[in-house]
């Protein structure tokens, strides 16, 4: 299954999610940046608000695409650490690298958000949205933040990721919605056929449309 670009992977999303248009105490959260294109295709055939929860990953040394671990809005880190064993990745790096992601998540909450808090998420039924998953860790790291918040469903939503780890964060969460879960899975950009970077100006566009 290949999509044309995430606004059509949010409208398909959007679909398979129709079951709750109508709810009371929808929250679509988008993960910017690319998730925040997806999320905000949901949000508008929900008719529900579409707000951003920011987690970095923590990429592998030389090879920054491949996540070793992520941190959440909250300070709630994710590590795998036989994989970072395996890499030889030292504690001193990581440290270095969740120092960086911080600042980096710190930098996007006052550009996207500027002076507004961030929603109370306390019996909110939240649908958590990303433009695909790759290992899992930046997803997993967010939910781990979100279900200290006292919400009252949580609904992950992804257009595609690899089948084993569709089937571990499904144990994680009240509800897991996707298009595709294949078994052999390269990257989550080679399931678009446009996947360009998305940029801080349009994610605050869709916010501030939405």
């Amino acid at each position: 299954m290949i999509f044309r670009d995430r606004r059509e992977a949010g409208r398909l999303l959007a679909e398979k999610l129709s079951f709750l248009k109508g709810k009371e105490n929808l929250l679509v959260l988008a993960i910017p940046r690319g998730g925040v294109v997806v999320g905000s295709e949901v949000a508008k055939a929900l008719d529900a608000p579409l707000d951003v929860y920011i987690t970095r990953k923590i990429g592998a040394p030389y090879n920054p695409e491949l996540a070793i671990g992520a941190i959440a809005s909250d300070g709630t880190l994710i590590l795998d650490r036989s994989l970072a064993s395996r890499l030889g990745v030292s504690e001193e790096y990581i440290e270095a690298q969740s120092a960086r992601e911080r600042e980096e998540i710190e930098r996007r909450m006052r550009r996207y958000r500027g002076d507004q808090p961030s929603p109370d998420l306390e019996g909110k039924r939240v649908i958590l949205v990303d433009d695909g998953i790759a290992t899992g860790a930046t997803i997993e790291a967010t939910i781990d933040a979100l279900q200290k918040t006292g919400l009252e469903e949580l609904i992950l939503a992804v257009p595609v990721g690899p089948r084993d780890t569709i089937e571990r964060l499904e144990r994680k969460v009240d509800r897991l919605i996707y298009l595709h879960a294949p078994e052999i899975f390269w990257a989550v950009g080679s399931f678009y056929l446009t996947f360009d970077q998305t940029t801080d100006e349009e994610v605050v566009a869709l916010l501030e449309g939405s």
